[in-house]
C-alpha cells in the first residue's frame, strides 16, 4: 500500500505497533493541513486495528524533517514590492494557494493598492471576484482573450500561489515574454520548476501577501487598464444560439438565479470548461474541481461532501453525460440521506472534450466517444448522422428510479423555469439539457501554442 500511494501522497505511515498510532495520527494531520496542502495516507495493519493502546493523543507536533517556510523573507518581499513600484504593465495571477492559505482579502487589498488586473489559474477561481472591473477572469488553454493577451503584453507578473501548468503556460518559451516574474508560495520545490522566475519568495501566501500590502506604493495604471477595457470589448467571452440549447446559457442562467453564491462542483471536460468560463465566481471555496487530474466522475460525490458540511447551501453539480455515470451510483448515498444537490447535466451524446480534439486536430476522425452507439451503427461515423439511436441511458427515467425528480430539456425558454423548479426542490434533482454535440469550447490555445495565438472558433 505505501509503495502504490508514494506517487500520489504527501505523505504515508505504516504504523507497526499500536503505542505509535496517536503520535503518528498527529503527524499526519499537521503534515496534510501546513504547507502546501496535501494528502497523505496511514496504513494500519489488521492486528493494529485489533489492538489496545493508553499512549495519549499529543497536543503538539514536531517533525524535525518537516519545517514549512511560513514567513516570507523580508528583503525579498522588499525588493518585489520596489520591482512592482516600477511596473506599468502588472498583472496578478492568482492560484489555488490562494484559496488555501485563505488570502482572498489580501489578494484584494494588494489589487487595489496597485492598481492591476487580475486574472486565476483554474484552481484560482473565486480567489477574486470576477464581476470586479479589474477581473481578468481565467487565464490558458481555456481562458478569456483578454487575460491571455494581458499576460503576453505585461511587463510584471505577480504570481501568487500557482505552479504554472502547461494549460495556463501554453509554450513556456513563449509564456509572458516581456514580463519579470515574482512568484510567491509555500513550496519552495514548485519556484522555478516551470518558468523562470526574477524574485522569488517563499512563505504562506496570506503571510507573504500581509508583509507585501505594507510595502508596496500606491500605484494607477490607467493607460494599461484602458487597454484591458478594449481587450475585454473586442474579445469577449461569447457564443453563437443554434436554436436549441446553448450550455453557455444553462451556466449563465444558473448564475443568474443563484446570484453568483451556490457551491459548485464540476466533473471533467467541456462542463468543467464552460462552467469555469461563464459562471462569474465571487467568492472563495464556492468552485471545487479535479483542476488538470481528468479525475471523470469526481463533481458529483465532491458536491455529497459539500453539501453535508454546508447542509443550509444551494450545491450544484454540472456534469457531462458521459462523466455523471462514473458515479451515478451514488445516487442511492444522496437519496438515502436526502441532501438536495442538483445534477444539471449538459447532454451532447458524447465524451465532448475529446470529440472536440478529434474533430479539431483528428479531422473528424471519431473514436470511442460517441454514447449513442449501439451495434447498428457503422464502423466510420462523422457523428452527423441525423437517424442516430436513442441516447442511452434516459436521466429522467433514472432519476424515477432513484424516487428523485428529473426534467429534461430541449429548448431555450425551458431553461430557466426548470431550473427554478428544480432549485426549489428540497431533496436531490437531476435536470438534463440537451445541447449539440457539435458545440465546442473557446477560446483555446492550442498544444505547443502561445496564449497570444488561441483559437477563437470553427471556420
Amino acid at each position: 500500500m505505501l509503495g502504490i500511494t508514494r506517487s500520489i501522497t504527501k505523505h504515508n505511515f505504516l504504523v507497526k505497533n499500536v503505542d505509535e498510532l496517536p503520535g503518528l495520527l498527529k503527524q499526519a494531520f499537521y503534515i496534510a493541513r501546513t504547507g502546501r496542502p496535501g494528502p497523505v495516507l496511514i496504513d494500519i495493519p489488521k492486528d493494529i486495528q485489533q489492538a489496545s493502546t493508553m499512549e495519549p493523543y499529543p497536543e503538539q507536533v514536531s517533525i524535525r524533517s518537516y519545517k514549512p517556510t511560513i514567513q516570507g523573507h523580508l528583503p525579498q518581499i522588499q525588493k518585489a514590492a520596489d520591482r512592482i513600484g516600477r511596473a506599468e504593465r502588472p498583472v496578478i495571477f492568482a492560484g489555488g494557494g490562494v484559496i488555501s492559505s485563505g488570502a482572498a482579502r489580501e489578494l484584494i487589498a494588494l489589487a487595489r493598492i496597485i492598481d492591476a488586473p487580475v486574472t486565476t489559474s483554474l484552481m484560482g477561481l473565486g480567489a477574486f471576484p470576477e464581476t470586479d472591473p479589474l477581473a481578468l477572469k481565467m487565464v490558458g488553454m481555456h481562458g478569456t482573450a483578454y487575460a491571455n493577451y494581458a499576460i503576453q503584453e505585461a511587463d510584471l507578473l505577480i504570481a501568487v500561489g500557482v505552479r504554472f501548468d502547461d494549460r495556463v503556460t501554453g509554450n513556456v518559451s513563449k509564456f509572458a515574454p516581456r514580463a519579470d516574474i515574482i512568484h510567491i508560495d509555500i513550496d519552495p520545490t514548485t519556484i522555478r520548476k516551470n518558468v523562470k522566475v526574477s524574485i522569488p519568495l517563499v512563505g504562506d501566501v496570506r503571510s507573504v501577501l500581509t508583509e507585501l500590502n505594507q510595502c508596496v506604493a500606491r500605484r494607477q495604471h490607467a493607460a494599461w487598464l484602458e487597454q484591458i477595457r478594449a481587450w475585454k470589448q473586442e474579445h469577449p467571452l461569447q457564443y453563437s444560439p443554434n436554436g436549441g440549447i446553448s450550455p453557455q446559457a444553462v451556466i449563465r442562467t444558473i448564475a443568474e438565479l443563484t446570484q453568483h453564491r451556490a457551491i459548485i462542483t464540476t466533473e471533467v471536460g467541456q462542463n468543467q470548461m464552460w462552467t469555469a468560463q461563464f459562471y462569474d465566481f465571487i467568492e472563495p471555496r464556492t468552485w471545487i474541481s479535479s483542476g488538470g487530474l481528468g479525475t471523470m466522475g469526481f463533481g458529483f460525490p465532491a458536491a455529497i461532501g459539500a453539501q453535508v458540511a454546508h447542509p443550509d447551501r444551494l450545491v450544484i453539480d454540472i456534469a457531462g453525460d458521459g462523466s455523471i455515470q462514473m458515479n451515478i451510483q451514488e445516487l442511492a448515498t444522496a437519496v438515502k440521506y436526502q441532501l438536495p444537490v442538483k445534477i444539471v447535466i449538459l447532454n451532447n451524446r458524447s465524451l465532448g472534450m475529446v470529440r472536440q480534439w478529434q474533430s479539431m486536430f483528428y479531422q473528424r476522425r471519431f473514436s470511442g466517444v460517441c454514447l449513442n452507439r449501439d451495434a447498428n451503427c457503422p464502423q466510420k461515423c462523422d457523428g452527423s448522422r441525423a437517424e442516430c439511436p436513442v441516447y442511452v441511458p434516459d436521466f429522467v427515467k433514472l432519476a424515477e428510479a432513484y424516487h428523485i425528480p428529473g426534467y429534461h430539456a430541449d429548448k431555450p425558454d425551458e431553461i430557466k423555469p426548470i431550473l427554478e423548479k428544480a432549485f426549489a426542490h428540497q431533496g436531490p434533482v437531476i435536470i438534463d439539457f440537451e445541447i449539440d454535440a457539435e458545440e465546442n469550447v473557446f477560446p483555446m490555445v492550442p498544444t505547443g501554442a502561445g496564449l497570444n495565438e488561441m483559437m477563437r472558433g470553427m471556420a
